[in-house]
């Protein structure tokens, strides 16, 4: 596996040749093929003209690719935002009515501003709790998604009337009766070439040959195939600049949902370009992406445009076809300007079941049956992270699937920080220099009075009280190992909580004649304890910076009567104690 290449800022500019743009070139024209037709139904969903979803998937992309983190994802009007956009102004005022339009578009430019103040503060270092098991969660629901939504289409169905993945699958069913052979005969033959030419001929465009293919057939069939759906006529309109209406008052009305949006629009976007930096291998700056999707928003509702964020088919539509930059992206919302320029009569003959078929065939590539397999055998936390992101993006939506794998993913990484390990010790016999290991793991003898330990996690008020139970275990269990020499190995910082707790301890160890011999080989972290004032209580002589000084200090704090009664001699130390032999001479 390739290590991920870090591509900041414009770098990846330097990667640009002609044959990287030529492929780009090829992954735009199939995009804007995909994109036409998505965005009039887009545009239908939000409640909007048709010409609003393409000003859409004219603009936000090419912000959104210029200023964004992925290399490869492609912004613009998405199902879920155009859904959102719906259920906010819907209940206000007519849908597709001059206020319905102006406010939607001023939704655009709100949602731009919010997401790049969210930039600005660094939101995007929570896409951080976002593991790569929600990212599995969220493609397999989203292939299984998008696939049940392109059924219906490519057997020449109508429009379905369901909601949701059962929704749509119950609507599928009950209209299965009534589809049309020329529909199927056509998605399948997309299908077939799509699949046929990645097989054998794979640097060829096949996502556009596939769409050629189906066309040309469903034109063939000639009156055969009257009763199929077309992407039809295109109005001939494009965005131009135009300031969305400034009303305070309607402003404030809106805030709720600009907010809503802005949030839903940035975990989508971060969840897809994470997803797809895993597949190229490159490097993915979420608080980058996040002032991307601000800036093509906010620049978006100023031409025209309603909120928009990372489409997932569509971005993987971009892979597929051989996309290797940002500029693909741009390619293919300039190539949809043209399409509607120039190439309208042609692009009005294209069968929604050819550009079914071909979204089914990017579908079925989304599901990853090796990662489950991975994730099932590896490790069952993750497997029930990515399970339930799985099952509420299926059967519940796939924002707040993000949502639920997000807060799962904090809830694990909380639950970590808040119950770090405490491991005990012993030196290895067999070691040519002394070497630490765990006892329990490796059977190892240990000293009846020095007990090792080393604690790996933070040190800190949310994990004091498992440290504490852990300890109190240990002087249960362990009731003669009085002296702790207590290794802070994967402590990065502690607080207040965490120096009250060590100063606890000391108290109880003291009480019986034992101690504790703190180790923190992290200078900045030795700086936090004196600071925290753990040397007032402990002593300079009990905070070390190597394991080996203080095992030293501890065997010396053991008494002579317990050295000479002891069998064990576990360290180097213990040969200037008095043995059990020297004793019995």
């Amino acid at each position: 596996m390739k290590p991920a290449t870090n591509l900041a800022g414009f770098e990846w500019l330097a990667l640009v040749n002609r044959s990287s743009l030529k492929a780009d070139a090829f992954a735009g024209l199939t995009g804007a093929a995909v994109v036409l037709p998505q965005a009039v139904a887009f545009a239908a969903i939000a409640g909007l003209p048709p010409e609003y979803g393409l000003y859409t998937a004219m603009i936000t992309p090419i912000i959104a690719a210029l200023f964004g983190s992925s290399l490869v994802m492609v912004s613009g009007p998405t199902t879920a935002i155009s859904a959102v956009v719906f259920s906010s102004l819907a209940g206000n005022m007519q849908p597709g009515s001059p206020e319905f339009i102006q406010s939607a578009i001023l939704l655009a430019l709100m949602v731009g501003v919010l997401q790049i103040i969210f930039a600005l503060v660094r939101v995007g270092r929570l896409a951080g709790f976002v593991s790569h098991s929600v990212m599995t969660g969220f493609t397999a629901s989203a292939a299984l998604l998008i696939a049940v939504s392109q059924f219906g289409p490519s057997l020449g169905l109508p429009p379905s009337s369901g909601h949701g993945f059962l929704g749509r699958l119950q609507s599928l069913i009950a209209d299965v009766p009534q589809f049309s052979l020329p529909a199927l005969i056509c998605a399948g033959l997309t299908l077939a070439t799509v699949v046929l030419l990645r097989i054998f001929l794979p640097r060829w465009p096949g996502f556009l040959i596939a769409i050629a293919v189906g066309t040309v057939s469903v034109q063939m069939m000639g009156g055969w195939a009257a009763d199929l759906r077309f992407v039809g006529a295109l109005p001939a309109a494009y965005p131009a600049f135009q300031l969305p209406g400034f009303n305070s008052g309607h402003m404030a009305g809106l805030l709720e949902s600009a907010f809503a949006i802005a949030l839903i629009g940035l975990l989508e976007a971060i969840a897809i370009g994470r997803s797809l930096s895993h597949r190229t291998r490159t490097e993915f700056s979420a608080n980058r992406e996040v002032m991307g999707q601000g800036l093509s928003n906010a620049v978006g509702g100023l031409f025209q445009c309603y909120p928009a964020s990372g489409s997932f088919t569509r971005s993987s539509v971009n892979l597929e076809a051989g996309a290797s930059s940002p500029f693909a992206a741009i390619f293919a919302a300039l190539f949809l300007v043209i399409m509607v320029m120039i190439f309208r009569p042609l692009v009005e003959i294209v069968p929604i079941s050819s550009v079914a078929g071909l979204i089914l065939y990017v579908a079925w590539r989304l599901l990853d049956f090796r990662e489950f397999n991975h994730l099932i055998r590896t490790s069952r936390r993750e497997t029930s992270i990515a399970a339930l992101t799985f099952l509420t993006g299926l059967f519940v939506n796939l924002e707040f699937a993000i949502y639920v794998g997000t807060f799962a993913s904090l809830a694990v990484f909380l639950s970590k920080s808040a119950n770090p390990d405490l491991a005990v010790g012993a030196p290895d016999p067999d070691a040519e220099h002394r070497k630490i290991k765990n006892a329990e793991l490796f059977g190892l003898e240990e000293c009846p009075s020095v007990l090792i330990t080393r604690l790996d996690g933070p040190l800190f008020f949310g994990s004091v009280d498992s440290i504490n139970a852990q300890f109190r275990k240990l002087t249960r269990n362990r009731p003669d190992q009085i002296n702790l020499v207590l290794i802070l190995h994967g402590v990065g910082d502690v607080d207040l909580a965490g120096v009250e707790l060590l100063e606890r301890e000391i108290e109880r160890r003291r009480a019986v004649g034992g101690d504790i011999f703190v180790v923190a080989h992290y200078p900045p972290l030795a700086k936090r304890l004196k600071e925290l004032g753990l040397l007032d209580v402990i002593g300079h002589d009990h905070l070390f910076d190597n394991k080996g000084a203080a095992i030293t200090a501890a065997v010396g704090n053991v008494t002579h009567d317990i050295c000479s009664r002891c069998t064990a001699r576990v360290f180097t130390e213990c040969d200037a104690r008095p043995s059990a032999k020297e004793k019995s001479a």
